[in-house]
């Protein structure tokens, strides 16, 4: 990963570390000093942030939600992309492709946000991103 290189973080990675039952919660604090350490310019979308919001508040308490929620919005820490029509749009076509088994709308949005906002490094554990043909950061 080079030093200030736009990373685009998804459900998967905000959830294991927000959730330190989470089996990936070490992995994930690891590497989340690893983008600290590298000055990574995180971004997410809107999409990703209702998913994570609603995993965490039916999967914990109200307050772990409310806390991680407040953490993404914080001043400069995460650049929240918009999920335009003409993204939602473009998504559809990823489930026209048969490499990608049980793919969910979010990640199809993000796909089509990360190209678009031209993000080739995606924190996350979730394998479709590869797939796409996004970097993981490791």
């Amino acid at each position: 990963m080079r030093q200030g290189e736009p990373v685009f973080v998804d459900s998967a990675a905000w959830i294991a570390l927000a959730l330190s039952r989470d089996p990936l919660h070490a992995q994930a604090r690891e590497q989340w000093e690893l983008l600290q350490d590298a000055g990574a310019k995180l971004h997410t979308s809107i999409p990703v942030v209702i998913e994570t919001f609603t995993f965490l508040d039916r999967n914990a308490i109200r307050d772990v939600a409310l806390a991680w929620k407040q953490s993404v919005y914080k001043r400069g820490a995460v650049r929240i992309l918009a999920c335009e029509l003409r993204d939602l749009e473009q998504s559809w076509e990823y489930f026209r492709r048969s490499d990608f088994h049980k793919l969910s709308a979010v990640d199809a949005t993000s796909f089509v946000i990360m190209k678009r906002a031209r993000i080739r490094l995606a924190y996350t554990f979730d394998h479709h991103f590869a797939v796409a043909g996004f970097r993981l950061v490791a």
